[in-house]
């Protein structure tokens, strides 16, 4: 059952105006649920537009932390695994009996010309106008 309000029509009725309701024609017997009903909507109101973005960012730095973590862990089993390899395929008779040097060595220079070449990219050289 709807109860009647200022903006909804009453039964048999055009809308009531707020001025034309007396003191009987307003249902005071259920204001506590009404009250009870204001506050829980104010404070779920407050709730979506606090908690909600401070959940997301939440679980937004988890992923990415998450993500760093699993990332630096692929790279160091990587490195680990082509350092193996290099000392797996190394050919004995170029490089001796113990050759995990040159696999260092080997790697130490493919990085390293990796970030030379990115070093270079950082800045980009300056445009003559």
């Amino acid at each position: 059952m709807v109860r009647p309000t200022a903006t909804t029509p009453r039964e048999g009725g055009p809308a009531a105006r707020p001025s034309s309701l007396s003191a009987t024609d307003v249902d005071t017997t259920d204001w506590p649920a009404q009250a009870a009903d204001t506050i829980e909507r104010v404070v779920q109101n407050v709730r979506d537009k606090t908690t909600g973005p401070a959940i997301n960012a939440a679980r937004w730095f988890v992923a990415g932390l998450f993500l760093l973590i699993a990332g630096t862990t692929a790279l160091i089993l990587l490195i680990i695994m082509l350092v193996r390899l290099l000392n797996l395929y190394l050919p004995d008779s170029v490089f001796g009996e113990d050759h995990m040097w040159a696999a260092y060595g080997i790697l130490g220079l493919v990085f390293s010309a990796v970030g030379l070449v990115l070093l270079h990219k950082r800045h980009p050289a300056p445009i003559d106008a």
